[in-house]
């Protein structure tokens, strides 16, 4: 009501523009996003996925009789299951980005709601753990985005929170890294800090992003050393390898399948 009622005072001060899609904001929010841009994100479609890592593909040929990719088959996924809300793009990458990137914190709470819309419902959890950051770069960016999403995740769902993992060492930048590159530059990059909050559980690992999974990979492998009996990974978003070409085989088909993990 408040906001309603000051909001044409509040933007006649302090005129603001939604820093997604750039039209004025109508109502006084904490958020600088307006309704529409933070309603646009949608679950990621795919008829084929592998079942272990959730990699969306094109057709099923890349899939093994099991349903899995090349890479679950080789055991480099070392978490055992994997879920995301969305696509990496549009008005969801926007999102994280402001979220991550500009430290718009007050985001967490819409991005919450899109995390704990991609949890599978019929499986048991038992305890959240957070991907950590080094402690330099948490420095420097002032919080752990997977630390605050792990949070909120906790406050709907009444699973408990453990910062379980350390990062070590800070890693060298990944972008333009390949996927082998990728998984070298995480090994051995996290240690267990806390086992008796994981053994013998099965653990929530959630972070923001998924591209290559080579750092949920390492985060779930110190996981299973440190004692964790079930390691899945929930993320808000992924990169779909079909929208960049390297998903295998022609563009999904419209009406796909709508799967809660991808």
């Amino acid at each position: 009501m408040f906001g309603k009622v000051c909001a044409p005072f509040l933007n006649l001060l302090f005129p603001e523009d939604c820093r997604v899609c750039g039209l004025p904001l109508k109502t006084f929010s904490r958020i600088p996003v307006c309704h529409g841009c933070l309603e646009t994100p949608r679950p990621l479609e795919s008829e084929f996925a592998c079942a272990t890592c959730g990699v969306p593909f094109a057709n099923r040929f890349p899939l093994d009789e099991h349903g899995q990719c090349g890479l679950c088959r080789l055991g480099l996924a070392g978490f055992d299951s994997a879920y995301c809300f969305g696509s990496y793009e549009g008005a969801l990458r926007e999102l994280i980005h402001l979220f991550k990137y500009q430290g718009i914190r007050t985001l967490r709470r819409p991005l919450g709601a899109f995390l704990s819309q991609a949890l599978p419902r019929e499986r048991r959890y038992e305890v959240i753990v957070p991907v950590p950051m080094h402690w330099r770069k948490r420095w420097n960016r002032g919080f752990n985005q997977a630390l605050l999403l792990a949070r909120d995740l906790s406050r709907r769902t009444a699973i408990p929170v453990a910062a379980a993992l350390r990062r070590t060492r800070a890693g060298e930048a990944q972008a333009g890294l390949t996927n082998a590159q990728r998984r070298a530059s995480v090994r051995g990059v996290f240690s267990v800090t806390d086992r008796q909050a994981i053994d013998g559980r099965s653990v929530l690992l959630v972070d923001d992003v998924l591209t290559t999974g080579a750092t949920a990979a390492a985060c779930a492998r110190a996981l299973k050393r440190g004692g964790a009996r079930h390691v899945t990974i929930l993320t808000l978003a992924r990169v779909d390898r079909r929208l960049t070409g390297l998903g295998g085989g022609a563009p999904t088909p419209p009406n796909t399948l709508v799967r809660g993990a991808a």
